[in-house]
């Protein structure tokens, strides 16, 4: 690896699963709502799911197919913790699972999270109250008005975390909207850019904007980088 920081990142994050406080402290919650039998009515407001249909669902089914995986939750943990995000943002709270790992890297800090559905956001509010998490903001609403107006309030971003709607258009938009309230040190991670042909369109957008210096394709993830001091350069990782 030629950049000293992108070998930092790589032994510090990628490579450093560490045994955090975080960690013990969020699965267990993960692992109550795996058997959580509650029906509720959700309205996606995305590009819906793969493996789940129809609007009435349980939330362990909810819980089964979109928490990220504990391996890749606790990956964002890190990243926040390298970064010692200050603000952190997250688009698609879902069960709330991820904002609290993202809420525990800095309790100094904030996670500002959206969600546009209501009953999916209630189940997260539980988990935040059952953790003990007070530095996380719940954001209601559909993501195309919601978060312009938080933009416009709140300038600086240091961490962005983009699960919410895996269609082209929106990612890109909101990748733009997010970048220019976003500064040199500023982290931007976008989930599934394999998960169809449109977002492996969207990220390819993204990785070639002459604003990125530094992507990394992980496959589940994909991690920008904005450091001015940075050549450009694109990389897949193994992980």
């Amino acid at each position: 690896m030629h950049s000293p920081f992108l070998f930092a990142f790589i032994e510090e994050v990628l490579k450093n699963k560490g045994n955090y406080y975080a960690y013990h402290k969020i699965e267990p919650l993960r692992r109550k709502l795996l058997k959580d039998k509650r029906i509720i009515q959700i309205n996606d407001l995305g590009a819906g799911s793969k493996t789940s249909k129809g609007s009435v669902r349980k939330v362990r089914s909810i819980a089964q197919t979109a928490l990220t995986p504990p391996k890749r939750a606790q990956l964002i943990h890190r990243i926040a913790v390298k970064c010692k995000a200050k603000t952190s943002i997250e688009l698609g709270t879902s069960l709330g699972i991820t904002t609290l790992y993202l809420a525990t890297a800095n309790s100094s800090g904030q996670v500002i999270t959206f969600e546009g559905s209501s009953k999916i956001r209630k189940i997260a509010l539980e988990q935040f109250n059952a953790a003990g998490v007070k530095n996380i903001r719940s954001i209601p609403g559909n993501f195309d008005s919601s978060l312009p107006e938080y933009l416009k309030e709140n300038p600086i971003i240091d961490l962005a975390l983009i699960d919410g709607n895996h269609r082209m258009e929106p990612t890109l938009r909101y990748f733009n909207q997010i970048l220019k309230n976003c500064h040199n040190d500023s982290i931007l991670i976008f989930d599934d850019i394999h998960w169809s042909e449109e977002m492996e369109s969207a990220w390819e957008t993204i990785v070639k904007d002459d604003r990125v210096t530094l992507t990394l394709d992980i496959f589940f993830f994909g991690i920008v980088f904005l450091k001015k001091e940075v050549q450009k350069e694109h990389y897949i990782l193994r992980y």
